[in-house]
């Protein structure tokens, strides 16, 4: 499983349209362990792109502070899961909280 998680300033970016990059995790789920992490550069902000892009890379997750309705539709028909409302913190401890089932999603960040 890959885990796509939006960052500003290593931590994750609680609006994930306009965040400078991306950590990609490689999950195992059985093992409940962090295989890899990568971080690559957010493309230029379009709408509509993230959903696509990130199912390219092969994303099968995306823990995000915030995300718009018309966005999570569009991750949904990538096949994307969509976790809103996680605390701004490191892709690790994002990750390893969401893999044992302890991650405090809230409230969703944004309001369109």
């Amino acid at each position: 499983m890959k885990i796509a998680i939006p960052l500003a300033e290593g931590k994750l970016s609680l609006h994930f349209g306009h965040c400078e990059a991306f950590a990609l995790v490689d999950v195992d789920e059985g093992k409940k362990q962090i295989i890899k992490q990568t971080e690559i550069e957010s493309p230029p902000h379009q709408p509509g792109l993230l959903p696509r892009w990130l199912a390219e890379k092969g994303a099968d997750v995306i823990i995000a502070g915030g995300m718009g309705q018309r966005a999570q539709a569009l991750f949904a028909e990538q096949g994307i899961k969509v976790v809103v409302g996680a605390p701004a913190e490191p892709p690790k401890k994002i990750v390893s909280d969401y893999l044992a089932g302890t991650l405090k999603a809230g409230d969703n960040a944004c309001d369109h």
